[in-house]
């Protein structure tokens, strides 16, 4: 049994700016690494997740800092060690219907950003999957699934995905067995013309 650590609070981003900030692959990373780890993260222990020097990534977390996406975080006790934590484990691209150019075009680039990072990861696991042990060759699934559906029932769909990830999202889990892998889990429901 596991028991699930509070969320904080969801952050909602609708500033192109910030947007922007995010469409980086080095910054995607950092982020999807602070909203997991219990305490925050150093520059040099996010340089290793971004595949970037120690430099290059507190250059990053500045940036990410002025947006108000990361904060410093308590010390480990090492005074000259800056620690770095995100406010919120999740956070959601939110443009206005009638917003302008500039936040659309902003929004796609972090869409973009998203969706080559999840093309990538897909491209890793196909080239490395003979290699994996037989169950997580087994268990491992991609699909293209078309459904008839209403809106209603799209949002009923949704939320029952939601709820069934729930209690498996990384964040959460404080006690995983053992054996228990990072999965990563890319799900769309988009209507088609």
């Amino acid at each position: 049994m596991t028991e699930a650590r509070p969320e904080q609070r969801r952050v909602t981003i609708s500033d192109p700016q910030v947007m922007r900030a995010l469409a980086h692959p080095a910054r995607m990373a950092i982020m999807e690494h602070l909203s997991t780890v219990e305490g925050g993260a150093t520059a040099t222990e996010c340089a290793e997740i971004a595949g970037l020097s120690p430099s290059a990534t507190s250059y990053h977390l500045r940036e990410l800092a002025k947006f108000g996406l990361i904060s410093e975080a308590p010390s480990r006790g090492d005074a000259r060690e800056r620690v770095w934590q995100s406010f919120s484990p999740t956070y959601y691209v939110e443009t206005a219907p009638g917003a302008d150019s500039e936040a659309r075009a902003a929004e796609l680039a972090l869409v973009d950003a998203h969706l080559a990072r999840d093309s990538q990861r897909t491209r890793d696991w196909i080239r490395r999957a003979p290699d994996e042990p037989r169950e997580w060759y087994q268990a491992a699934w991609f699909s293209d699934t078309l459904l008839l559906l209403t809106a209603d029932e799209l949002a009923v769909v949704n939320q029952a995905v939601h709820e069934l990830l729930d209690p498996y999202r990384r964040r959460l889990r404080t006690d995983p067995p053992e054996g228990a892998r990072t999965v990563a889990v890319q799900y769309r429901a988009l209507p088609l013309e």
